[in-house]
């Protein structure tokens, strides 16, 4: 992406506060997320990656394919392969052979894993409430409203024309 030549005065303006903005949900994300990091590693001796992989799983009463299970998280097989090792390892998280694939394996929650996860669930729920409790119930719903007008996927914006990309891939 080049840099325009110039802004105009009053687009300078809204894009500084756009500026302001970004680094302001920037903050706050880092804020929260690490709060949360922290009271899942003090209450349940867990990590962030770790609850994401088992949110992911709890979606998926059947299981995912380990492939599947990174497309979803947006992170790489490898790293996933590692947080699942050690919900085995937990016993947490159980792994299933694929039939006629043999490299391919399902993953899915035990009913421990399950259980556990349904109280982290509950405590997580409760301490994002907790963090957010300065804003009021109408403010909270006026910015999901305001920030539902953001990109957040890669790619065009939101109620914009699909651009033409005959050969591109994803």
């Amino acid at each position: 992406m080049s840099k325009p030549a110039s802004i105009a005065p009053n687009r300078h303006l809204t894009s500084k506060e756009h500026l302001r903005l970004w680094l302001r949900l920037l903050r706050t994300t880092r804020r929260v997320e690490s709060e949360l990091r922290e009271r899942l590693r003090l209450q349940f001796n867990t990590t962030l990656p770790r609850f994401d992989v088992m949110a992911a799983l709890s979606r998926h009463p059947n299981g995912l394919k380990m492939n599947e299970l990174s497309q979803q998280l947006k992170v790489s097989n490898g790293n996933v392969t590692g947080i699942i090792s050690r919900l085995v390892e937990d016993g947490w998280v159980e792994r299933i052979a694929i039939e006629g694939d043999r490299r391919a394996t399902r993953v899915l929650l035990t009913r421990t894993g399950s259980e556990q996860f349904h109280q982290m669930a509950q405590a997580h729920e409760y301490w994002v409430d907790e963090l957010f409790s300065s804003l009021s119930s109408q403010e909270t719903h006026h910015m999901n409203e305001l920030f539902a007008h953001l990109p957040t996927e890669a790619g065009p914006e939101p109620d914009s024309p699909e651009p033409n990309t005959q050969g591109d891939t994803p």
